[in-house]
């Protein structure tokens, strides 16, 4: 190989160097993971946990090179001791800076639709949950806060659809 060649090929150390560093000044992304979770009737499992004033849909953030679909899968275990394998993606919404915060990508996933026994295994494993109960759309939408409402509604609207939606900031973009 002559000098000529490119670094990956010269010094493949050097080579694993340079993408390293790149790597570690690269920005990261904040990520939520949730799941949409209904009952033969319909219902949203909704949950309540006692760190925030609103109830929120079951799923939390995803940890350090966690997948989401695995993080939501994770939270569901730690929080309900629900093993349940989540199905398609129905959203994705990239969620801009805001107060302390910065760019968040938020997903929903379909975790589908829980038998009577699975439901009455629900129970609260984690203290970050003070409730969980499964809710008609008018309740969910009284029960969000309006921008995750906007995420559900068009999560919703995916499962009638069939097709997975970009939003920014719970828009359509």
């Amino acid at each position: 190989m002559g000098s000529d060649a490119p670094l990956y090929e010269r010094d493949p150390e050097a080579w694993q160097a340079y993408l390293a560093e790149g790597n570690a000044k690269q920005p990261r992304k904040r990520v939520s993971a949730d799941v949409l979770i209904r009952d033969c009737e319909g219902r949203i499992l909704l949950v309540d946990p006692q760190y925030k004033p609103n109830w929120d849909i079951p799923g939390g953030m995803a940890e350090a090179n966690e997948p989401p679909h695995e993080a939501v899968r994770r939270e569901l275990r730690e929080e309900l001791g629900l093993d349940l394998h989540v199905a398609g993606l129905l959203v994705v919404d990239w969620v801009s800076p805001h107060g302390p915060w910065d760019d968040l990508l938020s997903f929903i996933f379909d975790g589908g639709e829980l038998t009577d026994e699975q439901i009455s295994g629900l129970r609260i494993v984690d203290e970050e949950l003070s409730a969980f109960e499964f809710c008609t759309a008018e309740q969910a939408q009284q029960r969000l806060r309006p921008y995750l409402w906007r995420r559900v509604a068009v999560a919703l609207d995916a499962l009638r659809t069939r097709t997975a939606y970009y939003l920014q900031d719970g828009h359509a973009g």
